[in-house]
């Protein structure tokens, strides 16, 4: 199939992915949120995706060809200039990272953090990942009353 490119997956993907998380940021509390943010419905979709581009990989070549990952930063270098690999690492960042966000959702819920204060960590952990989550614990730790390393 034509369409099925890794330039349009990574479109789709990485333009799909900001519904849910205007959602997130917008109506955390509403049951569409939910269903999407909270469910296993978008990982699946990136799972998907994440495998179909595997698969070809596997097909094309050895799968871990130029995957030097723990070898220096050289290594990582080219496993990133692998067009596929790069998206496949992409998906993954796409994937944990709106989880994380689905997370803060829940737990300021769950503190009754309101949820004003919880849109400049959403914005930060959906650009930065564990800035948005750090930002996040400091106002936790303020709403919770304690320090919790394990939950």
């Amino acid at each position: 199939m034509t369409f099925i490119t890794p330039e349009n997956i990574y479109l789709i993907a990485n333009w799909g992915v900001v519904p849910f998380w205007l959602l997130l940021i917008l109506a955390p509390n509403h049951g569409l949120t939910n269903f999407f943010t909270q469910s296993i419905v978008v990982p699946l979709l990136l799972a998907i995706a994440y495998s179909y581009l595997s698969y070809n990989l596997y097909l094309e070549k050895n799968i871990l060809d130029g995957f030097e990952l723990y070898s220096g930063l050289d290594g990582l270098y080219s496993v990133f200039a692998n067009e596929i690999l790069l998206l496949v690492f992409w998906l993954h960042f796409l994937a944990i990272s709106l989880f994380a966000g689905a997370w803060i959702v829940r737990d300021a819920r769950r503190y009754l953090i309101p949820k004003i204060i919880t849109i400049p960590s959403l914005i930060l952990t959906y650009f930065s990942g564990p800035i948005g989550l750090v930002v996040y614990w400091f106002i936790r730790i303020f709403f919770a009353k304690k320090i919790s390393f394990d939950d």
